[in-house]
């Protein structure tokens, strides 16, 4: 009811308390309805006007303004607008979900596609070299004789060719080793691929292959490896990386922490008790947890940081470092310490 009466001496252009059907016209046009006929205007007067005389006094303004709403609605949006300022932004700030935000489609997201279209190609190519063969009476696929897992595979009998470091993981033993990792780098893969472009995500993914490698080869130097777990664990970590890193920005952060920081600790847990318990096992569980360590330092290093504070400038740094550290060392030690490792075979 105030607020009627401030609008009523507002209009009131002769201040005689009384509005008439010129200040009324005024005051509808204030109310942005600039086109509403002459005739509409004055019906309106009319009908709010209960003593005739032409005028409208507080209390028949007041009624009017109960049953035409819409004439007053827009007046005060606008007042509110003036006099209370729009809410803005703190610079850098981004509210939750702006993570998400950030996905895109183009370029689309194919790396991880293509890479896992390779290994399926040289999986294949095994298991037909060993279609018509008699001899050979090993399950599908997991066979470690054939063309491509011979060239591929590392061998830390043949550390001289160093491609090995990288493209043991086209090298599949058995159809379950493959599907399992197929599935999880695509899925995952794809998901930061959206946020942080192609690039990002090979660096990721080659550099967990090649700590798997580099670790397997510097704790059990005679131990072949074959897959692409390491890159598959560092698929994982990255994205722990990426939410530490954007943990404001991010919709149900501490959700999607809690679920990889418990897949990833319980599968590496089981996978050193079996090692540990199963003289037979076979899962280099090295180079899951080197690829692991891989892609949380290098998450942290190249995936995309939406708002950078001053710890996580800190924390890019330490990351970095000791990456370069652990790589160098690991490089280093394989070039001047060849004692450690087994005698080259150069057949």
């Amino acid at each position: 009811m105030k607020y009627d009466n401030l609008v009523l001496r507002l209009h009131d252009a002769d201040r005689d308390g009384l509005i008439d059907i010129r200040e009324l016209k005024g005051l509808i046009s204030c109310g942005r309805c600039h086109d509403i006929p002459p005739h509409i205007t004055e019906q309106i007067l009319r009908r709010s006007d209960t003593d005739n005389n032409g005028h409208l006094d507080f209390e028949e303004f007041y009624t009017m303004s109960l049953h035409h709403k819409w004439m007053i609605r827009n007046m005060l949006t606008r007042y509110c607008r003036y006099v209370v300022p729009p809410p803005r932004p703190l610079e850098g700030d981004e509210p939750d979900g702006a993570y998400e935000k950030q996905m895109s489609i183009c370029p689309p997201p194919l790396t991880m596609v293509i890479f896992s279209i390779i290994e399926i190609i040289m999986f294949l190519v095994d298991v037909i070299y060993f279609q018509d063969d008699p001899n050979h009476n090993q399950r599908l696929g997991e066979s470690t004789n054939g063309p491509a897992a011979t060239l591929f595979i590392y061998n830390p009998y043949k550390r001289y060719e160093s491609w090995r470091f990288l493209s043991y993981m086209f090298v599949h033993v058995g159809i379950m080793h493959l599907m399992m990792n197929l599935i999880i780098q695509i899925f995952l893969g794809i998901a930061l691929e959206l946020v942080h472009h192609w690039w990002r995500v090979a660096l990721v993914y080659l550099a967990g292959v090649l700590a798997g490698s580099m670790g397997t080869s510097l704790t059990s130097p005679r131990i072949f490896l074959a897959g692409a777990s390491g890159g598959v664990y560092a698929l994982i970590t990255a994205h722990i990386a990426t939410i530490i890193m954007n943990y404001s920005e991010m919709e149900y952060a501490i959700v999607q922490l809690l679920a990889f920081l418990v897949f990833c600790f319980t599968d590496l847990g089981t996978s050193v008790y079996r090692h540990q318990t199963d003289q037979h096992d076979q899962i280099g569980y090295i180079a899951h947890l080197s690829g692991a360590v891989a892609g949380l330092l290098v998450g942290i290093g190249v995936l995309r940081n939406l708002e950078v504070r001053r710890w996580e400038r800190y924390l890019w740094w330490i990351a970095v470092i000791i990456y370069f550290a652990l790589m160098t060392t690991g490089i280093i030690v394989h070039i001047f310490v060849p004692d450690y490792f087994p005698k080259a075979e150069y057949n």
